[in-house]
């Protein structure tokens, strides 16, 4: 495993253990995060949003992750967030595609990929699944994912 592999696996470890101090160490700090629910993130914002998250399940996600690939300057991974999502308690299987880019030795761009009309019928439910492939719905819920990380911010 190169540096930059195990700089990945040492992320998601640490996500697994619910370590939101570790994973924000493998961050650089100019990171800029993007995924469907939050939108574009940087800075701190980024690993308050970490924390805010592993705070929010109360030790009750589980992580696994798997085909980790780097070389010097990107890197990609795959991973599976199973979790109560905390607004409904219904339970998620969120199936993500992570993709990297690296500086310095760390992590300076983190981008997650996965399915928010798929995730939005897991968390919401009839709605999600009504309305949750619509801009809309996917505006709503990047709105009330910025809306937790600003409160949780405070």
């Amino acid at each position: 495993m190169n540096p930059n592999e195990q700089l990945i696996h040492k992320f998601y470890t640490a996500f697994a253990n619910a370590d939101a101090k570790t994973m924000c160490e493998s961050y650089h700090p100019n990171i800029q995060f993007q995924d469907p629910a939050f939108g574009i993130l940087k800075g701190n914002d980024v690993c308050q949003m970490w924390k805010m998250l592993i705070e929010k399940s109360k030790g009750n996600i589980k992580i696994e992750f798997s085909d980790i690939k780097a070389d010097d300057f990107s890197g990609t991974a795959n991973w599976i967030a199973t979790y109560n999502f905390s607004k409904t308690n219904r339970k998620v299987v969120n199936v993500i595609h992570a993709k990297f880019q690296f500086k310095d030795n760390l992590i300076i761009k983190h981008t997650d990929n996965f399915d928010i009309w798929k995730w939005s019928k897991q968390a919401l439910g009839f709605k999600g699944l009504l309305l949750g492939w619509t801009g809309f719905m996917q505006n709503q819920i990047q709105k009330q994912a910025l809306a937790s990380l600003k409160n949780y911010n405070k």
